[in-house]
């Protein structure tokens, strides 16, 4: 009987010892999520922003040309992250967020030039409280950082997308 309750004793403790570690490693879990998207966002950014300067070129998804879904798709594609290849295919992905709640690493979404359907993309740089700042590539200058506060883009804006949580 001793040897019972002994065994069962063992058993309460091992078993109240793991349920408390499982919750210190979901906390450290979603802190390291945390950490790893925000370096994930980052290299994005760069990988971005390192080409400016690249001029535009329609399917381009290389240093000689990009094209806005190029870039995005190249972007993130670097990061093991698969994305479809045409913008109105990524504004799919992810979960859509207010613009107010937008963040750097978001995709931005346009349909210009009187567009029935999403044909424009970029990924969000910066956020600042009445503008967001974006790296694209646009067809007459390749690719470049632009803003929501330019009239061509508050014109032509439709979504922001979180595909990074």
């Amino acid at each position: 009987m001793k040897k019972i309750l002994l065994i069962l004793l063992l058993a309460v403790f091992f078993t109240s010892c793991k349920s408390t570690s499982t919750a210190v490693s979901k906390k450290e879990s979603k802190t390291e999520n945390k950490k790893e998207n925000r370096y994930v966002v980052n290299n994005l950014i760069k990988k971005a922003t390192d080409n400016i300067g690249v001029k535009y070129k329609a399917g381009g998804t290389t240093r000689s040309g990009f094209d806005c879904s190029g870039l995005v798709y190249t972007t993130f594609e670097s990061e093991n992250i698969k994305l479809p290849r045409p913008s109105y295919e990524q504004a799919k992905i992810g979960k859509i967020i207010k613009v107010n709640d937008a963040q750097k690493g978001d995709l931005i979404f346009f349909k210009t030039n009187r567009s029935k359907q999403i044909n424009h993309v970029g990924l969000i740089t910066e956020v600042n409280s009445n503008e967001i700042k974006f790296v694209h590539s646009s067809t007459s200058k390749g690719v470049i950082i632009s803003s929501t506060k330019e009239a061509y883009y508050q014109n032509s804006f439709v979504q922001v997308n979180r595909v990074l949580e």
